[in-house]
């Protein structure tokens, strides 16, 4: 019979062995899975393609007038208002004319005054002219009344600039409309007190057509390269953000426009609004097409920055390659620095995936992928269009679905195997 302190001893290392079976059976179960990638591919295909260049910019009118004043006043009348459609030549304000009527009239005097001196002048002067030419008087006295006559002259021209001065002030007094169109912008009230000493205030806006617009659109200058004349444009506005409007590139100017650091080119947008929807002053987000291929072969964008997971054959290229450097101790020079550039970005690499690559994560050939060097064309952001070097159909890998192998776990033996 065993005695129980024999029996202690005994139970002791049976404990032991069932605590390390459990650690065992946990880390079985728990053990990383050795899965290799499944990869997610994209099919190359046929279809439209357009590169674009967005932009924004405000939409005007393409002939706006703004109308000032050149004399100082009082607004005494307003005949239009915002929105009045107004002709050529309309009365559209009036200055109050009290003071520059009382300036004319003061002129009319003054030219009349330099008259009368003339004729007094001319007077003297033939008077001297006689007197001279029967020696009864001195030649000083004939010199002098010719330099009087020639005084009142220039009095009379002087009167008479003055005059036409203070005509025309008077005149001013009534504003005109300079061209037909539509009032858009009215800055001044009746009452109003207009000072033009400085500059000329602006009292009204008149914008010509409105049926024909136009957009100011700041294009950065990474892209204005791309941008010509006569190209195809769609925008949109807030007020209308189901809608898209069309237009066409009329001009691009070639003075920079630098805000913050940032430069940019005005590009002109031409516009049609027959219905009068778009507005003067409204933002466009402008999407102008630079190029378009009604059927190319492209493939995902995604494609052109995926990098596969370095294999063992990849590594064994990738030492031989740099052993191959190493060896050469010659730099290229500039010119092939920049060829290789050039070279570069129309060239690319690509992955194909076979079918065992995309049925199955355990296959033993899902770390094979064939790269291919493609040349590029134009894109639209998403997919990308393919000069050469791929087939309609192509699977190309656009990116990892699951890699088992890099799923890291932590185990505790003592939950047979529960995640933590």
């Amino acid at each position: 019979m065993i005695k129980p302190a024999q029996w202690r001893q005994l139970k002791r290392p049976w404990l032991l062995a069932v605590v390390a079976g459990g650690v065992g059976l946990g880390w079985y179960l728990n053990r990383p899975s050795e899965g290799l990638p499944q990869y997610e591919t994209s099919a190359v295909s046929r279809g439209e393609l357009t590169q674009r260049v967005t932009a924004s910019g405000q939409l005007n009118p393409v002939v706006k007038v703004e109308v000032g004043s050149q004399i100082s006043g009082i607004i005494e009348k307003l005949a239009v208002d915002f929105n009045s459609t107004v002709k050529d030549g309309q009365i559209i304000a009036q200055i109050d004319p009290a003071t520059y009527e009382a300036n004319l009239i003061q002129a009319q005097g003054n030219l009349s005054n330099a008259v009368a001196a003339l004729e007094l002048a001319q007077l003297n002067a033939n008077r001297a002219k006689s007197l001279q030419a029967e020696k009864l008087n001195a030649k000083a006295e004939y010199e002098k009344a010719v330099a009087d006559l020639h005084q009142a002259q220039a009095a009379v021209k002087i009167s008479e600039g003055a005059l036409k001065k203070a005509q025309v002030d008077l005149a001013r007094c009534t504003i005109y409309a300079p061209i037909e169109g539509i009032v858009i912008s009215r800055n001044v009230n009746v009452g109003q007190t207009v000072a033009a000493s400085l500059s000329a205030p602006t009292l009204f806006v008149i914008a010509n057509d409105l049926t024909k617009m136009q957009i100011e659109a700041d294009v950065a200058e990474a892209d204005i390269g791309q941008v010509a004349v006569d190209q195809d444009v769609e925008f949109t506005v807030d007020a209308f953000p189901g809608q898209t409007f069309h237009g066409r590139v009329t001009q691009v100017r070639n003075a920079p426009k630098i805000e913050v650091g940032v430069v940019t080119y005005v590009t002109i947008i031409e516009v049609k609004n027959p219905d009068l929807k778009l507005k003067p002053g409204m933002t466009a987000n402008v999407s102008i097409v630079v190029a378009h291929r009604d059927n190319a072969l492209k493939l995902a964008s995604a494609a052109l920055r995926f990098r596969a997971p370095k294999s063992s054959e990849r590594k064994k290229s990738d030492s031989a390659s740099a052993s191959m450097e190493a060896k050469s101790n010659k730099k290229p020079d500039s010119a092939a620095r920049r060829n290789e550039k050039e070279k570069r970005k129309s060239e690319r690499t690509v992955y194909l995936a076979s079918a065992e690559n995309q049925a199955s994560a355990a296959n033993e050939k899902n770390g094979d992928l064939k790269p291919v060097q493609i040349k590029t064309g134009i894109s639209d952001g998403r997919q990308t269009e393919v000069i050469e070097g791929l087939q309609e159909g192509d699977q190309v890998v656009v990116g990892v679905a699951r890699d088992g192998g890099s799923q890291e776990r932590t185990i505790n033996p003592f939950t047979f195997g529960r995640r933590k």
